[in-house]
Parts: C-alpha cells; structure tokens; sequence
C-alpha cells in the first residue's frame, strides 16, 4: 500500500463508504441509443440460465437478457466505463463495479426486471467483485487503492479494507468463502488474502503481466487465471519466435498455503497467442476455456492432465504432445474482441461477452463453433477510433501474433514492467512503459523527446516494436483517432467537487514557488513543457542526451517512477532520486514534502 495513502483526510469515506445515487455526471440518464457501441466485458448467468446480464464499458449499461428469446428485454444505466459483474448467491441482485465513476452499483433482479437498489462509493477505480457463499459481503478489488474492499451488503457500506498489493483488478474467492485471490498487476503477481482475518498471507510473485479472470478451483485447492510474461530480451525476429520477448501463460497458484505458481504456455511456434483475459472451469472440472482477445478466439483444454510445470517450467512454446492431440487442445475463432467467459450449467456451452463485436457469442464446444449470437446493439458501421481501437487490440498486427499495443499500454495505459524497444536508439536500456493518456496532446514523444511526429511514432511502434506489417495511411490514422481519445480517469485524490485538499493547495504553492520549481519543466495543461532537460539520470551511451519531462496527470497512477523505473513510489522520487535540492530548488521540510506529494497525486 502506497503510505502516504492514510494521510489524506479527504478519503475518510474510503474508509467508511456510504450508500450513495450517483451524480447525473456519473450515470447517463437514459440507455444510450442502440446505434451506440455497447462493448460488453463481463456477463453473468442465472442458475436457470433464464436471464443473462452483461455490463456494457462504452455506454454504461446493463443489458438484461431473455437467454431462451436471445434478445435483450431491458438496458439501465450503472455508471461510468464499468469493469465487473457479480450475481448473488440466490440470485436476487447483481453488483457492478463502475471503474470510472468509482463506485459499485447493486441491482435487483424480480420477475424479468432489473432495479437499481443503491451503490456504494469507493474511488479509487473499482474493478474485480466477488460475493461470499451467504450473499453477506462483496470483496472489491480498488486498482488504484492497492487494497480489496469489504462491502456489507445489507448496508450497502464498507465494512473493511484489505491491503492487497499494487493494482489489484480481478478476484476470486474459494467456495468456503475463506481465501481470496487477487491479481496483483503492480506486483506481478497472485495475493492470497485470509477472508476472516483481513490479512494478507503471502504473495506468489512469478513476474507477471496483465492478470486476466480468474476462478477458483471447486476443492478451494488451486486459482486458475491467464497471464503474459516479458522474457527481457532484444526484440528480433528469432526472439519473438522463441517467445523470448513476450508470450502468453495460464497458471494455478495453491490457496493452502504459498508455493511456486504452476503454469502451462499457450503460444504454438508460428501462430501464437495473444492478450488471454477471460477464463472458466466447466461445472464438472473436465474443460478449462480461455478468452484470447488478441487473437480473437476461445481456447479449450481438458483440464485433468493439463501440463502445468512450476520451476524450470512451462517453457517457451505449448507442449508437443498437448499440441497434437486435438481431444485435449483446439481453437474456435470468434473475431472481435472476446473478454469474459462463463460456462452454461451443462458444461457444453461457453457464453462469451465480446467488446468490439457488441454482441454475446455462444460457443457449443463438442461442436467447435459459435451456436448463437445475442447481440446487444451497435454502430452499424465502425466510426475511425473504433477502426483504431480494433487495431490496437489486435495481436495479429504483431510478427506470428504473439502481442498487441494493448499487451505493453494496458488500455491504453501502462504497466509494471521496464521494457527495452530500442525508441532510445539501443539495446540494454530499459525503460518505464509510458502512459498513452493524453498522448496526442503532450508532444513531443519517448522518454528522450526525440519523436516530433505522433504519426511516425505510431507507424514505429507497429513495425519496429511489433515487426508487423507496415500499416496503411488509413489504418494509422484511424489509429491516431483512437488515441485521442485515451484520457484520465477522474482523480480519487480530489474532494467530492473536484477541488483540492488544504494540503494539496499548500504543496501547489510549493510546486510552483522556488523552493521546490517543479514547475520549471513540469508546466502547462499537462505538466509539461516539451522540451528536453538534463536532470542528471543520463547513463553513459545513451544514443539521446536529456530527457523529455512526462504529464505529472494522473501520476499517482503507477508502480514504476523516471525513465528506468528505479524509483516505486512518488516518496522515492522525491527523497531520493529526483530531489527539488538537486534541480535548482532548495531542501523540502518533511511537511512540506507532503503537502507536495498530496498535490501531486491530486493532479
């Protein structure tokens, strides 16, 4: 947990939550038109697989679905770019985590309708929900709180907060309700949590990247869950083939106590795949399925005898004989961009909430194809940041498949690895991934400013990064439209108008005077001033002298802080790595200093 986090008294509502109607601001009024991209990320089913609810990211909604009619019978607001569905043991209401409206969303469900009954407001980017067997609690992951909150349902408040680990999003609790699992993005890894005592017991740390779904075996042993995994090699032709660059893993780690992650790959030599987020175990435990969205396809497993390795394992590419025998392993293509996945009550079908198709696809797998697609309402034809978006996300832009932008700029973002891409003219010099938010507005591009032309810088990255095929001029442009759109989530750190804190008004003060002169390079809308600085971070062979001083908005949105990510909290920046008494500024008291990094995270 990031430690300046309990001096901010404005968040006391963290701590105690309340149940709260969302501003107008927050929740669209009305459904969008149904010639609006719906974008599903997550479903869930009623035992009797009557109805079916998906969340729907770009419009804000729930769809309520008649699964025997497949059509969608009611959509109702629920708040801004919702992330997670979670259904209540008994079926009587379903949970929704709003990411961007920071809250968590409850609503009924009798007799075919869906009713909003109240919502609790956490900040702090809610993601990933589970429900306890008795349907008393909701534990929700807070990605940028580095904490899982506790939910009493009946008072629709917080109960407790859990310190989870860096950038927690999905979780999964044991059918005894007593561990949770947390994927931990920042962490690189698996946090265990003892539900009863509000601890965290051990974290699996395997250097993980992008933690999709996750579910928890039937015997409460084992948590199953996709991820990627950065080889830290040059990025070549070869290297890519081998899957020593990046590739693709689905592991299991023991909730009975710490013990290395076991894991399988998935990347066949010449057809890879790409950016694995959904995942499912069928009712009996004979199939895993797994969502590609990079590659757009469902991956299918018989479970019993899965290849999983733990040290010196899994190896670089899918097992030989697992390959080979197509009982075991196939793929069924489903295009788009496949998120989600929940088993039907039989086992043989695969419900699929797909995000850029607008639809949900039904996958009969003894029959190895789509049975029924329900759609959920779109654009009839793609508008160019759609185009863009598509393209993105498309691990099949890269050489063999094996990656996609989204695999390095989580959604647009960043993420918890140093990774070298040569945009700094050479090999051995790893770098912070940088956020892609505001990208088309703070000019000029990479750590060393080198990059004048956002279109070039684009076209780089998709031939020289990912050794695709040299877009089209419509590809990139539709591209470059895409990424005008990737803005800032609303700042958990403000005061519910938006203003700033007393502290955070009195660190602005030290941020532009001249004790602490941020504001010598770090100026204007976006904390920036485009131009190149020598801080003294420099190393020697570095092809570009200085640097190219970042946005500071959103900066309390990271796990890796200056070029090299040497630093991992803004408080390491600050006291060590990049103080103001080094940069033409004088020594900050320690109040002073955390009046500044209030005001920093407030930006």
């Amino acid at each position: 947990m990031r430690p300046a986090f309990l001096i901010l008294p404005a968040l006391t509502l963290l701590v105690l939550g309340h149940a709260d109607t969302p501003r107008a601001a927050d929740t669209p009024a009305t459904p969008a038109p149904a010639s609006v991209d719906r974008s599903p990320v997550d479903l869930v089913l009623t035992p009797d697989e009557r109805w079916m609810i998906t969340v729907n990211q770009v419009t804000g909604t729930l769809s309520l679905v008649d699964l025997a009619a497949g059509k969608v019978v009611q959509e109702v607001p629920c708040g801004q770019r919702p992330s997670a569905l979670a259904l209540l043991p008994d079926a009587s209401a379903v949970l929704v985590s709003n990411t961007w409206s920071g809250d968590v969303g409850k609503f009924k469900l009798s007799a075919g309708k869906l009713e909003r009954a109240g919502s609790v407001k956490l900040g702090f980017e809610p993601r990933g929900i589970a429900v306890s067997p008795d349907g008393k609690e909701a534990y929700v992951a807070q990605t940028t709180a580095d904490a899982v909150a506790v939910l009493d349902l009946a008072r629709m408040e917080v109960a407790a907060r859990i310190d989870a680990g860096r950038w927690p999003r999905y979780l999964a609790l044991s059918p005894d309700g007593s561990r949770l699992a947390v994927g931990c993005n920042g962490d690189g890894g698996v946090a265990v949590l003892d539900v009863k005592t509000r601890e965290k017991l051990y974290l699996e740390d395997f250097v993980g990247l992008n933690l999709g779904q996750m579910e928890v075996s039937r015997d409460g042993k084992y948590v199953y869950f996709p991820w990627m995994t950065y080889r830290q090699n040059p990025i070549t032709p070869q290297n890519i083939r081998l899957g020593w660059v990046l590739a693709s893993r689905i592991a299991r780690v023991k909730l009975d106590g710490k013990a290395r992650r076991e894991a399988i790959s998935l990347d066949p030599q010449g057809k890879a795949v790409s950016d694995p987020h959904g995942l499912a175990l069928s009712p009996d435990e004979q199939w895993l399925v797994c969502a590609a969205s990079g590659t757009h396809e469902l991956l299918v497993y018989k479970l019993p005898g899965l290849p999983f390795q733990d040290y010196g394992g899994p190896g670089d590419h899918i097992n030989a004989e697992l390959l080979k025998d197509s009982e075991r392993f196939y793929r069924i293509p489903l295009g788009g961009r496949p998120m989600a996945v929940r088993f039907g009550r039989d086992g043989r079908r695969v419900y699929v909430a797909n995000y850029l198709s607008n639809n949900v696809q039904v996958v009969d797998l003894a029959g190895r194809k789509v049975e029924r697609t329900i759609e959920l309402g779109g654009a009839p034809e793609p508008t160019l940041a759609r185009r863009g978006e598509a393209i993105f996300y498309d691990g099949q832009r890269s050489l063999d498949q094996w990656y996609s932008c989204h695999s390095c700029h989580y959604e647009g973002h960043t993420n918890s690895m140093v990774m070298d891409t040569r945009n700094d003219g050479r090999f051995g010099n790893f770098k912070v991934v940088l956020s892609l938010r505001n990208v088309s507005r703070t000019g000029p591009w990479t750590w060393h400013g080198w990059q004048k032309d956002l279109h070039a810088a684009m076209k780089k990255s998709l031939v020289d990064t990912m050794l695709g095929p040299t877009p089209s001029d419509e590809d990139a442009e539709a591209v470059l439209a895409f990424l005008d759109t990737l803005t800032l989530p609303p700042n958990p750190y403000r005061l519910a108008d938006g203003s700033l804190s007393e502290a955070a008004r009195r660190g602005e003060q030290i941020f532009k005077g001249e004790k602490a002169n941020c504001v010598r390079c770090h100026s204007g809308e976006f904390f920036t001033d485009g131009k190149i600085h020598d801080v003294g971070l420099g190393v020697p062979g570095d092809a570009y002298k200085g640097f190219n001083p970042p946005s500071l908005l959103g900066v309390y949105d990271r796990v890796r802080y200056l070029h090299d990510g040497r630093a991992r909290t803004l408080e390491e920046v600050l006291r060590k790595h990049h103080t103001p008494e080094s940069l033409n500024g004088q020594e900050l008291t320690a109040d002073e200093l955390n009046d500044l990094l209030e005001y920093l995270r407030s930006l």
